[in-house]
This record gives structure tokens, sequence and C-alpha cells, in this order.
């Protein structure tokens, strides 16, 4: 019997395959948003159905099934993360994420990144990225970036990194693309929590922006804001954005 992870490791794969079959089929922008949608989704309840039958499937592409809030396992799934990236050639920062919650807290996950051609999983989690030297670099919103991302930046003179999806932008620290992500302005639980456990696994810091913790499959499937950052920034950064609000 396959472990959780390599059960989230195989639906990501799943999703990732179909994902990167139809944009070679010359298909652009919403179109090919919505048809990778609806073909990453089926990929990944067809894995999930087959190795996890009794399990509940909480994903952006389905109608949010209540049975969740009384479950011991839930697959929380965003099955394209970045549609509009996804759905612009040449671009990279879009994910695939699947991740299971079980017993009040995220216990595997994994998070494709298909037009890279990696994989990031909870076990084994990635190795810690090494320091750089040079500013503290910033993933931001390539179209809202946030005020306390600005303060982040101008505190501990750093410098902002536009990028995709939110969940390529919390990967990218685990990766040492970035150090930290700053996010306000909300998001949807299946938005972060693969690339959060992940990072978390990977030995970073993500929370909530006033240093709380990110709680999952919770009733509201909205999260208000996130921080993900290497773990001697946390403090730096938590301080940064108390004193800018």
């Amino acid at each position: 019997m396959r472990t959780d992870v390599a059960v989230a490791e195989l639906a990501a794969r799943a999703a990732a395959g179909v994902l990167l079959r139809l944009r070679e089929r010359g298909l652009t922008g919403r179109p090919l948003g919505d048809a990778g949608d609806a073909a990453a989704q089926q990929a990944i309840l067809d894995v999930l159905s087959g190795e996890r039958p009794d399990d509940v499937v909480f994903s952006e592409e389905a109608v949010d099934d209540r049975r969740r809030l009384g479950a011991d396992r839930v697959w929380i799934v965003d099955p394209l993360d970045g549609t509009r990236e996804y759905g612009e050639p040449g671009r990279h920062d879009w994910a695939v994420h699947v991740a299971l919650w079980a017993g009040g807290d995220l216990t595997a996950a994994a998070v494709a990144l298909p037009a890279l051609g990696q994989m990031l999983v909870t076990d084994p989690a990635p190795a810690p990225p090494a320091p750089v030297d040079g500013p503290v670099r910033i993933a931001v919103s390539r179209t809202r970036p946030p005020a306390e991302a600005g303060s982040v930046a101008a505190a501990l003179g750093g410098q902002l990194v536009p990028l995709g999806s939110a969940g390529y932008k919390t990967v990218a620290v685990a990766r040492g693309e970035v150090d930290a992500y700053v996010h306000a302005g909300g998001m949807y639980q299946w938005d972060s929590a693969a690339p959060v456990a992940v990072a978390l696994a990977a030995g970073l810091t993500a929370c909530r922006l006033d240093g709380s913790p990110l709680v999952y499959n919770a009733p509201d499937p909205w999260l208000p804001d996130l921080v993900v950052c290497r773990p001697e920034l946390t403090q730096r950064v938590l301080d940064a954005v108390r004193s800018s609000s």
C-alpha cells in the first residue's frame, strides 16, 4: 500500500502530465486555463478515488463537500494553481497542489512544478536553502503586491520579486529562489495547503502575518494572509509587518 505522501505525489504527477499535454495543443489564455482546471481535477480525482476511496476531497474545482468538517482525513487540492500563468506561453510559475489534512494538521503533501519538471514533497522534504549574499528577496504578486511586503522590503533592505501563483511563490522560498513570501488580501485554503506543508517540512516558517498558526480544513475556506520565510528572518519580517500596521 502506498504511503500518503506517495499518493499525493502520484496525484500531482497525473495532473502535471495532463496539463503539459494540453499546453502542447496550441491553446492559450482562458480556453487553456479552463481546460486545464477540468482535466487536472479529474486526473487527481482518479488517483484519490482509487488509492483512498474513503477520504474526502476539498478542491478549488468542486463544490465544497461539507462532510469534510467531520472527517478525519481530507485531501486539500488545487489542480492548477496559477491558471493565468499556465495560459501564458513560456511561463513556468504555476503549480499543482495535493495535500492531506489528517487529525487536525497537514500530514502529507506534494507540489508539482510541471513546466520545470520538478516535484516537491514533504517526505523526503527539500533541503533547507543555503543563505545567499545580497538583499533579502521577497516574493509578491505580479499584479497586487501588498503594502506589507513593501514595508518588509524597506525594513530589511530587501527587494520585491514578482512571481506567479501563490503555490509557486511559497515553494520558491523552499527552492532558494527567494527568501520570503509576504501575502495580504486573502487566498483560499487550497492555494497554500500543499506548499505550506512542504515549506514547513523543509524547516521554513509559515504562519499568518500576526505570527499565529495557519489553520486548514476550517469551515470558511478563506485565509486572510500568509508569510513564508527562512527561519532566521521570521522575527524581522513579523516585526516589520507589525510596525507597518
